[in-house]
């Protein structure tokens, strides 16, 4: 059920231009957690410093404090590619004003020049030069992302599935994060309210056409289930959402509840008619649907809300980015679901938090 007591001012931070947050809760506060579903509404100066990023992200947390979601058993769900722009981390201003992200990926390579040549060899191909500069950027990037998230945690006293980052051959040791020599992987961190890492990363099994020009794909064998004070977690990113063997690989494990960072371009694609799935494709996708289902429609179909109970999970929530990052473009709404009924979360272009209340395990 929405409930109307949540429809307050959070605290204006990051994007002027966004005072008031949409908000929704769904179910019924019984003791046992919740999932909190945060859609950032993101610009890029809001990676212009780790600490500028921080006070963004930490702004959605204090609102949902005011409005009495931040609990014990309380874990916070962040997009999909929320950390990848940590890449622009201490740029010079041209970086943030570019058009487009070709634009900003040039200027950043020419302003650290000397350093994007000494990794162009290691970047392989296609997609060189994006490569290189995530490889030149990485240790930063996870740097930043690791302090970040592991202090909003700390300050909370929640779980943290901290969205998802492009880094290198990334791994957890002694609960932090760090980068190697490798592939890059689309990857999400999940951080315990003691601000520490959880192993082992969930790493992007199924990326999309785009994603496979420049990134290596995770072992869905591997995918882990994380145990959390509101239970058994499992952490689909995106595209892995739409796989059925991802969900029978939750099911071995016994997850209780799951996440799924999710981000959705270009601008209006939600409700436009589905053109079918990028990269691999499900083995249950019916031919017929493309063209003739919306994006949205497809979502709740062939993904969490139409594949939560092969998983025997009792909830999930799927978030998606939202923002003027560049020339990408956003779509998306939250999708909450609880048992056998998905609530959708609210209808804007702009920032949303989404509280989904957990019934009893």
């Amino acid at each position: 059920m929405n409930d109307e007591r949540c429809r307050r001012r959070l605290p204006t931070v990051g994007a002027p231009d966004f005072h008031l947050v949409g908000i929704s809760c769904f179910g019924d506060d019984t003791g046992n957690g919740n999932l909190l579903g945060i859609q950032p509404f993101m610009v890029p100066a809001d990676y212009a410093s780790e600490e500028r990023f921080h006070e963004k992200l930490h702004g959605y947390l204090r609102g949902s404090q005011e409005a009495g979601f931040i609990g014990e058993r309380t874990v916070v769900v962040l997009p999909e590619y929320l950390g990848v722009w940590l890449v622009a981390v201490g740029e010079k201003e041209s970086v943030y004003r570019a058009r487009t992200v070709s634009e900003g990926t040039s200027r950043l390579a020419a302003s650290r020049f000397v350093s994007f040549l000494r990794w162009l060899p290691f970047a392989g191909s296609p997609e060189r030069a994006r490569r290189a500069v995530f490889l030149m950027k990485a240790e930063y990037m996870a740097a930043a992302y690791h302090r970040v998230f592991s202090r909003l945690a700390q300050q909370d006293r929640v779980t943290v599935v901290a969205g998802s980052i492009v880094l290198p051959d990334p791994h957890v040791t002694d609960g932090m994060l760090h980068v190697g020599r490798g592939p890059l992987y689309n990857v999400s961190v999940v951080y315990g309210p003691d601000g520490r890492a959880r192993t082992p990363l969930v790493r992007k099994a199924f990326p999309i056409e785009e994603e496979l020009r420049y990134l290596s794909p995770g072992r869905i064998e591997e995918l882990p289930v994380f145990e959390t004070p509101a239970g058994r977690l499992g952490v689909l990113i995106c595209a892995d959402s739409w796989h059925p063997i991802a969900y029978e690989r939750l099911k071995e494990q016994s997850v209780e509840i799951i996440a799924v960072p999710s981000f959705l371009r270009p601008d209006g694609r939600w409700r436009q008619p589905w053109v079918g799935c990028s990269g691999a494709q499900p083995p249950d996708i019916d031919p017929s649907d493309q063209q003739h289902l919306t994006e949205v429609e497809a979502w709740v179909k062939y993904a969490l809300p139409g594949r939560l109970a092969q998983s025997g999970a009792r909830a999930g929530i799927n978030v998606f980015l939202r923002g003027r990052l560049w020339d990408l473009g956003s779509d998306g709404q939250v999708l909450a679901v609880l048992g056998d009924t998905t609530s959708v979360g609210p209808d804007r272009e702009g920032p949303a938090l989404v509280n989904l209340w957990l019934g009893p395990p």
